[in-house]
């Protein structure tokens, strides 16, 4: 096997120090006064032998390895992946590179996770969390890498975060559906104390309690399997024959949840009404196509991605936490006319 090339080979196939490759390499050859003509004889060389720096190695000597590490439920659904592709172009444009990862809502996977992402050095962190990581979580920002919470947020945790409303996003879509002439509306979302879910709740809630409704409530334990979904909610909507709208937590209740209406035969929106928090192509495409809740992606990536540049580029445990809470839009389509 080819030995790989390291900085020493080079320094001494070229006759120069060791010290002065490792300046040219990690771009400090003007601030240490060397030549030009010496910066581009090293370049030729590396060029010519095809050098490629331990990125690693080169981290420990600077402090910076370029890249972020980026955090989320489950990187194959739509609207993580979407957001990650975002946060990884708009990274790239600023000299960084992006490790994806799946936490899977699981506190001891996010806890190692976030270990691995410190042996690989890091700058910073971009994060949909879990519960039960503030500790990890409030250890990174004291060691002073920056760190940027979306889509749910932890108590105890002082750091920048981008939201939505969800407490009136599934206000305002319950209250449509209550105009529309709607009495039954069932909620059929995830079991869970993250503050996004719950922010869901709180405004499902509300909107009935003003119009003194009775509640109908399906929690469902987190998993990555659809027919334990389609289980419960079918099961549900068995026993809840009077209701006629449900609005789903998560796009991929939705999803699973239309298999289940299908399957226990009834017609949307003339047996039940659907509305989905969080867009899917899935919906656009499903006859009758689904209404959503659709969250601002472009916007959520954007501020995400710049809240952390900010922090990389005037890192200061002083500075306080922006938090920055977006709107959503009710995209109406057939399933609740």
């Amino acid at each position: 096997m080819k030995k790989k090339l390291s900085i020493s080979d080079i320094a001494r196939s070229l006759n120069i120090s060791v010290t002065t490759v490792s300046f040219i390499l990690n771009g400090r050859a003007e601030e240490k006064r060397i030549s030009e003509e010496l910066v581009q004889r090293v370049q030729k060389y590396i060029a010519e032998v095809g050098y490629k720096p331990n990125s690693l190695a080169r981290s420990l000597r600077t402090g910076k390895s370029n890249t972020i590490g980026l955090m989320v439920e489950d990187i194959s659904n739509p609207f993580f992946a979407n957001i990650a592709r975002m946060i990884e172009d708009n990274a790239y444009k600023n000299g960084y590179k992006i490790l994806y990862c799946s936490t899977d809502n699981d506190t001891e996977k996010t806890k190692d996770l976030i270990q691995m992402f410190q042996e690989r050095h890091v700058d910073g962190y971009i994060i949909a969390p879990p519960d039960g990581v503030e500790e990890e979580i409030n250890t990174l920002i004291s060691s002073g890498s920056p760190v940027v919470l979306f889509d749910r947020n932890l108590p105890g945790v002082h750091t920048d975060y981008v939201g939505i409303d969800n407490y009136g996003s599934t206000y305002h879509a319950i209250n449509y559906l209550i105009r529309k002439g709607y009495k039954n509306i069932a909620f059929i979302t995830l079991y869970s104390l993250q503050s996004q879910m719950q922010e869901r709740m709180q405004g499902y809630e509300s909107a009935l309690a003003e119009h003194q409704m009775n509640q109908h409530i399906k929690e469902i334990p987190y998993s990555n399997d659809p027919d334990d979904i389609i289980k419960h909610v079918s099961a549900f909507l068995s026993r809840k024959k009077e209701v006629d709208a449900v609005l789903f937590g998560t796009n991929y209740l939705a999803v699973s949840g239309l298999r289940a209406i299908y399957n226990l035969g009834l017609k949307i929106p003339s047996d039940l009404a659907v509305i989905a928090f969080d867009d899917h192509d899935v919906f656009e495409l499903s006859n009758p196509s689904i209404t959503a809740i659709k969250q601002p992606i472009q916007e959520i990536s954007g501020e995400v991605i710049n809240l952390l540049l900010k922090g990389l580029k005037s890192p200061s445990k002083l500075k306080k936490p922006e938090s920055l809470i977006l709107k959503t839009t009710l995209e109406l389509r057939k399933s609740s006319k």
